[in-house]
């Protein structure tokens, strides 16, 4: 599987922990996650491209290197992918912002689109996908499958946690993106939850349960 990236940095793997604890409150866990996301960019990032620019130091004139955060997206999955980009932008604040809303179907777990905005000129821009969990692997093939009919130069898709079964959807469908994760937990419940897992990411972001 060599589009999946296991970021195992130790600060990366501290906070997740703090992150699972049951008793984590809402502010401590958008605080754990905002900073987490952060370290996770700079690995998301890695390859990004650059280009020579000319700058003047105090001492003399040189030939820098900088990236193009404008050519960059970043798409939230809705609304718990949303908790990711503070975090992400606070690296890369130039880049733009796109949103997908899907909800799962609490019978079938497929998910079902509800929004869908993106920037212009997507045929130029390198896509970056959030979404704190790829359980079952449903809203990431629906939302890759959207994006890809966009045709961007580049997908790929970000989560903080996963499983055998949500990797095995994801490569089976989108086996060109590759997948950043901090964790590759155990295996899936009947009812489409991570074990052990951290519970439901959208509700513990934004204290709605």
């Amino acid at each position: 599987m060599s589009n999946l990236h296991l970021i195992d940095h130790p600060l990366v793997q501290h906070k997740l922990t703090l992150m699972r604890r049951k008793d984590a409150s809402t502010s401590t866990f958008r605080t754990l996650l905002n900073e987490l996301s952060s370290l996770m960019a700079y690995e998301v990032t890695r390859d990004m491209p650059l280009q020579d620019v000319q700058i003047e130091t105090p001492l003399e004139p040189m030939t820098g290197r900088m990236i193009d955060g404008k050519k960059l997206v970043l798409v939230s999955i809705l609304r718990a992918g949303n908790g990711i980009l503070e975090g992400m932008l606070s690296v890369v604040p130039g880049a733009r912002v796109g949103h997908i809303g899907l909800y799962r179907d609490p019978a079938t777990l497929q998910a079902v689109e509800y929004y869908f905005k993106m920037p212009g000129d997507m045929a130029e821009r390198d896509i970056i996908v959030v979404d704190p969990m790829l359980a079952t692997g449903n809203s990431a093939i629906a939302a890759i499958d959207r994006l890809k009919r966009l045709k961007p130069k580049t997908i790929k898709f970000v989560c903080l946690l996963t499983c055998p079964e949500g990797i095995a959807a994801l490569q089976l469908a989108h086996p060109d993106v590759p997948l950043y994760t901090a964790a590759i937990d155990r295996q899936l419940n009947d009812h489409g939850y991570i074990l052990p897992g951290l519970g439901d990411a959208g509700d513990r972001i934004f204290g709605t349960k």
